[in-house]
């Protein structure tokens, strides 16, 4: 379950500059805010059209704010504009459970089943080819009855195996001896074999029972998907057509018989003693060709790193992260060298711009051709024009919870867009590459300060927004990375970035600050009139991510280093630590859910963050305690994270909570893996400098820990740390020093 107030249906993302329409790829219902999308431009010709700007909106803090941490000083002396009432937020449909699903992904191939491993057509079972439900119905049946299901196994994060049994020799008791074995790919083939262990011969007579109703994904997910269609016998299988389009099944061996009525394929098998039989059908909208994976290709732009270590999970941690990335990747259909990742299955499988600039900044270590592609796909949806929204990387908006209203995604990924090009440089971008992406980059930083103008801070949405904690974080980092980009290209502008992100620092300090009795904490966000929202977020952990200058250091943070201290202490805290991870909200807060999305669920990507934030500012204990909480957490996932789960306390023999509209894999779930191993080692790369710094975790909280095959300035990097918390670089490209 995304952010995005579209539902992601997995169909190919749209042109550069065009957002996806109707039920298509982002949030799902639950999520949908009432506002209306930030950016949704119409297809573009030679330039993108700027859209209409979006109603004006008026915000003041929800009456639940009040709460005994609330600030006393004074209404900031920055000046902050005054919005208009926001809308009540419209009811929606549930959504169908995705918890319980065993969803298969190669995009963009998608097959959904329960543990029982038959697709009956409910909820959201079924084969899915770009959003489309191509089969939502395949039932075995043997020796007229349906195997008793006895297993259901994820293989790989494109196909699953299904086992069933059944007995069909008379008279021997209440052993099984006919094993049916089913495995199911996400490009639209499953393959059924049966097992004979029977003494004697057996007559097997086989069944499978067909339909569809080529519904989209969001019809499914609104309950709107309609009866199933007719079918008509068609070459070695069954044909179903619609006005939107056709779609076949093909068997081999072709059935002994087909009955259309029915949508039955049939065989008669004989089996000797300890004998198999088998048939392959696949499934393919008329003129389609096989999915052809991008994570698959030799292409793919994601290295295929290990880990080894003392604990046991690191390396399916790893393994499975890589895994759902490689099957999370499309390509830009108008530029396909270009690659980029979906948010995730089954509810967003398509580009959500936000998303895609954070997973591809977690995954860093494995190389840069995440990024540029990423990159070089959003560089031409960028706003162009005279108009106020010039400059920045379309995003609809974003559900905030119960105490904020819906923010922007397009203004996190026109921040993104420079941090991200800024620390691939860092990381072994070429230098054609980002030159190449750099005009981009500084209209995007041109953006941002012609926002905030003669003012200290980014209200989000703009311009009648509130001023929001993160969004100054994500600014501030974005001003500082793209000085040193800019002056390390040769660009003006650094200086006047400096001199902005220094007065915010000073203002932040002091109008963001909440002074209490247990050491004070930092403000979700401050309204047009100055008045607080004083709830503790998950939100305040990207105070913590600077981003990575040259050298290896860190950039300086808009919190001092008591604040800091005092945000590490909290987030340390049973309040905010559930002990599976960060909860999205304090459980002593006002409006407190741990199933909310961003009212008490412990979302993976934020809990990653928030580890290699107190890690690089020295909270091992804090950073260690979510970093084990999380690595608990995967291993009742099976290592594939989803997006978020309940914030339950953690305790003996429990385990956490699914959410029942979570995306899995996500995107960021799967890059948050790779974030929180590499924050272990502390691998901090200047590649223009041709250096690497190592600041490893000296508690070394999960033992010693190998990584292998990661990538840096464009070669193999592999790095040990010890149970002493002591690194050691094993592989590095020629050249490449290692600093102090």
């Amino acid at each position: 379950m995304g952010d995005d107030p579209r539902l992601d249906s997995g169909r190919p993302s749209p042109p550069a500059g065009q957002a996806n329409r109707g039920p298509s790829p982002g949030a799902v219902p639950e999520r949908r805010s009432s506002a209306p999308a930030e950016q949704n431009p119409p297809r573009p010709t030679a330039q993108p059209q700027r859209p209409a700007p979006p109603p004006a909106q008026h915000w003041s803090p929800p009456p639940t704010v009040t709460h005994p941490h609330r600030s006393t000083s004074p209404t900031p002396r920055h000046h902050l504009p005054h919005p208009s009432p926001l809308p009540p937020p419209r009811r929606s449909a549930d959504l169908p459970p995705a918890h319980t699903a065993l969803i298969c992904v190669a995009l963009p191939g998608l097959a959904i089943s329960s543990d029982q491993g038959q697709l009956t057509g409910h909820g959201l079972e079924g084969f899915y080819r770009a959003g489309r439900r191509v089969l939502s119905r395949c039932q075995v049946r043997v020796a007229g009855r349906e195997p008793v299901a006895v297993q259901a196994r994820t293989k790989a994060a494109d196909h699953v195996r299904f086992v069933g049994t059944l007995r069909a020799s008379p008279g021997t008791g209440p052993d099984p001896d006919v094993v049916v074995e089913r495995t199911r790919h996400a490009d639209g083939t499953e393959r059924i074999t049966l097992h004979s262990a029977a003494p004697r011969p057996l007559r097997l007579p086989m069944e499978v029972a067909l339909g569809t109703d080529l519904a989209d994904l969001g019809a499914i997910a609104s309950g709107r998907a309609g009866p199933e269609l007719p079918a008509s016998v068609h070459d070695s299988g069954l044909r179903w057509s619609c006005e939107d389009g056709s779609v076949s099944v093909t068997a081999d061996p072709p059935p002994t018989d087909a009955l259309a009525s029915a949508g039955l394929l049939r065989w008669e098998f004989q089996l000797p003693p300890g004998g198999t039989a088998s048939v392959e059908l696949r499934v393919r909208p008329d003129g389609a060709g096989p999915v052809r994976s991008v994570g698959r290709a030799a292409t793919s732009p994601l290295a295929s790193a290990r880990a080894t270590g003392d604990h046991s999970g690191v390396r399916a941690l790893l393994h499975t992260g890589i895994e759902d990335l490689q099957a999370l990747l499309l390509r830009d259909p108008a530029h396909p060298t270009d690659t980029h990742l979906a948010a995730g299955a089954p509810w967003r499988c398509g580009m959500a711009p936000a998303e895609a600039l954070a997973a591809a900044r977690m995954t860093l270590p494995l190389g840069t051709g995440l990024a540029a592609g990423t990159l070089r796909t959003l560089a031409r949806s960028q706003l162009s024009g005279a108009g106020a929204q010039s400059g920045m990387i379309p995003g609809p908006r974003r559900d905030a919870g119960v105490h904020l209203p819906p923010g922007c995604t397009g203004t996190e990924a026109t921040l993104l867009f420079p941090v991200l090009l800024a620390e691939a440089r860092r990381w072994g971008l070429p230098r054609h590459e980002t030159e190449e992406l750099l005009p981009t980059a500084e209209r995007c930083l041109a953006w941002l300060r012609r926002t905030v103008g003669d003012g200290t801070y980014l209200c989000d949405p703009q311009p009648d927004g509130p001023v929001r904690c993160e969004t100054q974080a994500h600014a501030h980092r974005a001003a500082l990375l793209g000085a040193e980009l800019l002056e390390a290209c040769g660009r003006p502008g650094a200086t006047e970035l400096r001199q902005w992100s220094r007065e915010q620092r000073a203002a932040f300090r002091a109008d963001f600050w909440i002074e209490d009795r247990g050491g004070g904490r930092p403000a979700t966000a401050r309204g047009p009139d100055g008045r607080i929202v004083p709830q503790l977020a998950a939100t305040a952990v990207h105070l913590l991510d600077t981003g990575l200058l040259s050298g290896g250091e860190q950039a300086p943070g808009l919190l001092d280093r008591v604040q800091t201290e005092q945000l590490a202490r909290l987030f340390g805290s049973p309040a905010m630590d559930s002990g599976w991870g960060l909860r999205g909200l304090g459980a002593k807060e006002a409006g407190y859910n741990p199933f909310g999305h961003r009212a008490g669920a412990v979302r993976v990507h934020e809990t990653a963050v928030a580890v290699a934030g107190l890690a690089t500012a020295g909270y091992e204990k804090e950073a260690g305690s979510l970093l084990r909480g999380v690595l608990a957490a995967a291993e009742t996932f099976g290592h594939r994270l989803p997006e978020m789960y309940a914030g339950e306390q953690r305790t003996d023999g429990s385990a956490p909570l699914p959410h029942p509209a979570a995306c899995r894999p996500s995107a960021t779930a799967a890059a948050a893996g790779v974030l929180l191993l590499t924050t272990l080692a502390g691998i901090r790369p200047d590649a223009p400098a041709g250096t690497v710094t190592l600041r490893p975790m000296r508690s070394a909280p999960l033992g010693e820990i190998s990584l292998t095959g990661l990538r840096v300035a464009g070669a193999p990097f592999s790095v040990r740390v010890s149970r002493l918390g002591l690194a050691m670089v094993e592989e590095a490209a020629d050249g490449l020093q290692l600093g102090v």
